[in-house]
């Protein structure tokens, strides 16, 4: 469950049983089908770039979606979609806030 105060939500590409999600691409491939939901609504060209509320990423070697909260606050029913991929196929999750380098 994740809490209503958690600033971003890491999906991890790690399942509970400890072994690495495939295919290599999945994060890539979730942020692409969550592009539209974005800032001020989807525009033209913007299935281009990734939306700040869903980015794929790399921490530490493991591949990663970082989901912001304000996805839930614009579109429920998108965040929904993200959190049951990552229940669905089994893949960890944590509550975090990234602080820039």
């Amino acid at each position: 469950m994740v809490s209503n105060s958690a600033k971003e939500v890491f999906i991890q590409g790690v399942t509970c049983d400890g072994k690495t999600f495939r295919p290599s691409d999945w994060a890539e491939r979730l942020a692409g089908v969550l592009s539209q939901f974005r800032p001020g609504g989807a525009q033209p060209g913007s299935h281009l770039s990734y939306s700040p509320w869903c980015v794929p990423t790399t921490i530490n070697g493991v591949k990663c979606v970082i989901l912001h909260h304000d996805l839930r606050d614009y579109d429920v029913m998108a965040w929904d979609f993200a959190m049951n991929f990552a229940r669905d196929n089994g893949l960890q999750v944590v509550e975090a806030c990234l602080i820039p380098d």
